[in-house]
């Protein structure tokens, strides 16, 4: 059976050529915004109307956000405030996720050719990663790939 492929990317670090090249490249269908803030005005490119526009020109694709894929607010400031370490976050989401069945949100087939969006610039102490993960252990036949 082949895996179905689900791309992840952040934005920060990355003007708009190299964030919109990765995503054509990839030939993802559909990006899913997992912010807890798609508005910011701190996101520059990715606000949610302009990276809807830009998806659809540049990319060919689809955009849906899905906050409750997101850290709440609660466990996102207290590991920025250095409450919580790294492993206790990971923890701490990954119980969300669980509670919140995030496994019914989507299906395996939902997530092949789809990219999951946050902020941060690697996905090693980002929740997209954990977001990834979490799907490919739930569902086996997920192949992960960081943009």
């Amino acid at each position: 059976m082949n895996n179905n492929k689900l791309f992840t990317i952040g934005f920060t670090k990355k003007n708009a050529e190299t964030f919109f090249e990765k995503l054509i490249k990839s030939g993802i269908e559909k990006l899913i915004d997992i912010r807890l803030n798609n508005v910011s005005q701190l996101a520059g490119f990715t606000k949610k109307d302009d990276l809807i526009y830009f998806l659809k020109k540049m990319c060919n694709c689809d955009y849906v956000h899905k906050p409750l894929l997101a850290p709440t607010k609660e466990i996102l400031d207290a590991y920025k405030e250095k409450e919580i370490t790294w492993l206790e976050y990971e923890n701490r989401f990954n119980d969300l996720l669980v509670s919140r069945k995030a496994h019914t949100f989507l299906s395996s087939s939902d997530l092949h050719m789809v990219c999951l969006l946050c902020s941060e610039p690697t996905p090693d102490k980002c929740h997209r990663r954990l977001v990834a993960e979490f799907y490919k252990n739930y569902f086996k036949n997920i192949e992960v790939i960081h943009l």
